[in-house]
């Protein structure tokens, strides 16, 4: 599925389940809640922290779905075409990074 296949579908979700979107706050906060809940996974099943009982069964995966649904429903609601907008960040981390990774000392194995 392409990323412009995403926004429709998330849109179409939206008019049909959804009812309506939220408001753009509404679902910045939304985000902000869902990147969150990723962090909380990432801390404490890879990093340093101790993993809650209750977060063991918590799937990475869906969390992070989570996050790019409210995504798209922010670049829906605000006109972003999703799939232009990577293309370009793309490029521009190409054009702006291509020396820079390989010259970059730390990051030899």
């Amino acid at each position: 599925m392409t990323i412009e296949e995403s926004q429709k579908l998330v849109d179409k979700w939206i008019k049909e389940v959804g009812v309506r979107y939220f408001s753009e706050l509404t679902n910045m906060a939304m985000l902000t809640e869902e990147v969150g809940e990723v962090a909380r996974i990432i801390a404490r099943r890879y990093g340093e922290q101790s993993e809650k009982e209750s977060d063991k069964n918590k799937d990475l995966g869906e969390e992070m779905a989570d996050v790019l649904f409210v995504l798209i429903c922010l670049a829906n609601q605000t006109g972003v075409d999703l799939q232009e907008a990577f293309t370009k960040s793309l490029v521009k981390k190409t054009e702006r990074d291509k020396e820079r990774h390989q010259n970059n000392p730390k990051l030899k194995s």
